[in-house]
């Protein structure tokens, strides 16, 4: 099969290659984004592969079945950038990876919170520029703190085994209790019980219809004074002009981002010699107490080794049966 692989970069060539080197597939690597505009590029193409900030609504998808293509390969978990409903319409299997490393995930989560706690990005900044005071630089012992985890399948929960490890009381939230989180003595309370009794709340959440600015005014009202708030999700589980408002009255006294709701103009690209027009972000990062990192908790060798393995197995397999491995489709989505 011809596949065209969209928002291509460097590291995505290598192992994208790599993977489909036994498989015979060809891979087109483009650098744009899939849109409406950029959609004629997967001319003769079979397949598409595409990424958390590719456009998947009904006109992208129109197009895309107007020349021929079949699938739809996303190279990720999340797949709220596809219309689900106009891609059965239109006859386009949607095929994901649920699951690449649940461990490079949780793992730049607390690297996330030990540097937002201990301030070490101010104080390397500091020391480079021979400034070894300390003030404005003090955290607190996680050890003893409780940590609330929005959402425990595979990430969720190693997360929360890693902060049981520092000493942490772990509570949890989700629609499915995980057995393994139980068994571990994580108990599971109503969100709102969460926010009230939460002294880090870290998000490994869907975005879905429900969970769209699940941290909004209303929950962050409810929330402890000083509350760390953690998102390695998606960006727009949080309402973002809600959160600026609590950095600003002082309810949120930490805030570390791998996501952001409007990303989607800002992640993977080099805007150094750029002016952001995105206001919003802008303001975030005038706080001290918030740390951004640009959507690289999944940036680890091993996943991305992951991901280009499982994104070649739905294609190769969607090649032979017209089937992919890891289907994505409306009818599951409801289940």
């Amino acid at each position: 099969m011809k596949v065209v692989v969209f928002s291509a970069k460097p590291y995505d060539r290598v192992f994208l290659t790599e993977a489909a080197r036994a498989t015979g597939h060809e891979l087109v690597f483009v650098e744009a984004t899939l849109t409406a505009d950029s959609a004629v590029l997967a001319d003769a193409a079979q397949a598409v592969c595409v990424f958390v900030n590719d456009h998947g609504d009904a006109a992208v998808l129109e197009k895309l079945a107007g020349m021929g293509v079949r699938l739809v390969a996303l190279r990720c978990a999340g797949f709220n950038n596809i219309d689900l409903q106009a891609a059965r319409r239109l006859g386009l299997t949607v095929a994901r990876v649920p699951a690449y490393s649940p461990h490079a995930v949780a793992e730049h989560t607390l690297a996330l919170i030990l540097a937002l706690n201990r301030n070490i990005h101010r104080a390397f900044n500091r020391v480079r520029e021979g400034n070894f005071a300390l003030d404005g630089l003090l955290g607190f012992d996680l050890h003893g703190k409780t940590a609330g985890i929005v959402g425990t399948g595979q990430i969720g929960a190693i997360t929360a085994g890693i902060l049981q490890g520092f000493g942490c009381t772990v509570i949890a939230h989700d629609v499915h209790e995980n057995p393994d989180c139980v068994a571990r003595g994580i108990a599971y309370v109503s969100r709102e019980e969460l926010f009230a009794r939460s002294d880090v709340i870290s998000l490994h959440c869907p975005l879905t219809p429900q969970t769209h600015h699940m941290i909004d005014a209303d929950a962050i009202r409810r929330m402890k004074r000083g509350v760390m708030i953690v998102n390695t999700s998606r960006g727009a589980v949080i309402d973002t002009r809600a959160v600026l408002a609590g950095l600003k009255a002082g309810i949120i006294g930490r805030l570390a981002l791998d996501v952001y709701e409007e990303e989607g103009d800002l992640f993977f690209e080099d805007l150094s010699n750029n002016i952001i027009g995105d206001d919003v972000f802008a303001r975030l990062l005038t706080f001290p107490n918030v740390l951004i990192t640009g959507h690289q908790a999944f940036f680890t060798k091993e996943a991305l080794g992951n991901i280009a393995e499982t994104t070649l197995a739905n294609i190769d397999a969607f090649a032979r049966t017209g089937e992919p491995m890891h289907r994505v489709s409306v009818e599951k989505i409801a289940d």
